[in-house]
């Protein structure tokens, strides 16, 4: 942990981020390390300090709903017209950039499986917000196209009726589409089990994993650090921000807070095959299934945030999945993902390896040199 350290502290005192909490365990030995502080000027970090983890909300839902699979209150690929009819018959644009009457008939309707893997035909897109119809009438519509604004959202019910009176942006199962199938997954979830989507999860997920301080939102503002854009202007205060208080609609693909030793519970439960300190969440072929790469080559080379996204991982059910060593920590069969606002968790079964990386600056994982930094120290410390 001391190469670690110095490398975090190093981006701390050259203002690449204002604090990082990170954790780093490898076959029982659990390193934790906090440096910098809350804010640019602000009282120091401390290890419960809470940050707002955006997409790694994904796994979390994702779990959530792999939890109804094995109690067959859902099923992978059966659709789901019937709990969500908003999205029953689709029609599907004639090409991205069509205008929003230029459609043809959905080829099968949105399964389970599809809102797992970001097959469901619609997403965000690395464009600006009016760069073609779509994408105009969903920002226009507050379905959550950009960066996590739990007061941006209606209320879920009609938060889904706005993405029913749109197209989908390609087929159902044609490629890879970010987002906003974590979204639709936590409203199914709602519908399913009867309850908001916080309920769900503390049921289902923090509860049995002892996760206290994962939430949507805490009146704790104190431990919650100021958020920052890539700029360094302020995204989000504590007192008085968007996470102070409950929101009408609960993101499901980007919305919690969390803390490090609450992650780290989900991590190890992940990398335990499903198990965390005697308490089953998931079977071990669940998390199997969940952790193993869904998208065909076909799928992929039409998908990504850039071009060449998939050469070297795939994705399964809310986790990314490394299928190539292209870098000292990209291990095949790597699994986890990453939240845009600042935050990073991978588990390694290999090297029996989890770690997690909080700071409250955003940045775009692969290209964040604080991102970067931080899994190349974590692998180049590995003694065998």
């Amino acid at each position: 942990m001391s190469r670690l350290h110095e490398v975090m502290a190093g981006h701390v005192e050259r203002g690449t981020v204002p604090g990082a909490v990170t954790l780093v365990s490898r076959r029982g030995d659990v390193q934790v390390d906090v440096v910098g502080n809350r804010s640019l000027d602000g009282p120091p970090l401390r290890r419960d300090s809470l940050f707002r983890i955006s997409s790694m909300t994904k796994p979390i839902t994702a779990v959530a709903a792999l939890t109804l699979v094995e109690d067959c209150l859902l099923r992978l690929d059966a659709p789901v017209d019937d709990v969500l009819p908003e999205l029953a018959n689709r029609r599907v644009l004639k090409s991205l950039d069509s205008e929003l009457d230029d459609t043809v008939p959905a080829v099968r309707s949105i399964t389970t499986r599809d809102l797992l893997t970001f097959r469901l035909g619609f997403g965000q897109l690395m464009a600006q917000p009016d760069a073609y119809p779509i994408l105009k009438a969903a920002n226009d519509r507050s379905l959550g196209m950009g960066p996590p604004q739990p007061f941006d959202y209606p209320a879920p019910d009609e938060w889904l009726r706005r993405l029913g009176e749109l197209p989908l942006m390609c087929q159902p199962g044609e490629k890879w589409l970010y987002h906003t199938g974590s979204d639709v997954l936590g409203v199914l979830l709602e519908r399913v089990c009867g309850k908001p989507l916080d309920e769900v999860l503390t049921e289902r997920v923090f509860e049995p994993l002892g996760m206290k301080d994962t939430s949507f939102s805490t009146s704790d503002v104190d431990r919650l650090v100021t958020s920052y854009q890539m700029d360094y202007s302020v995204f989000d205060e504590p007192s008085g921000g968007q996470w102070s208080r409950r929101p009408p609609f609960l993101s499901g693909g980007g919305g919690l807070l969390s803390t490090v030793d609450d992650l780290s519970a989900f991590a190890h439960m992940m990398l335990n095959s499903g198990r965390y300190q005697g308490v089953r969440v998931l079977s071990r072929p669940m998390v199997e299934l969940m952790t193993t790469d869904q998208l065909t080559p076909a799928q992929k080379a039409v998908s990504g945030f850039f071009p060449g996204y998939f050469d070297d991982r795939g994705w399964g059910f809310g986790v990314s999945v490394a299928t190539a060593r292209t870098n000292v920590f990209q291990t095949p069969g790597r699994f986890g993902w990453d939240g845009g606002l600042g935050t990073s968790w991978q588990a390694d079964p290999k090297e029996e390896l989890t770690a997690i990386m909080l700071t409250q600056r955003a940045g775009f994982p692969d290209l964040s040199a604080v991102y970067t930094d931080f899994w190349t120290s974590v692998y180049a410390s590995l003694p065998d």
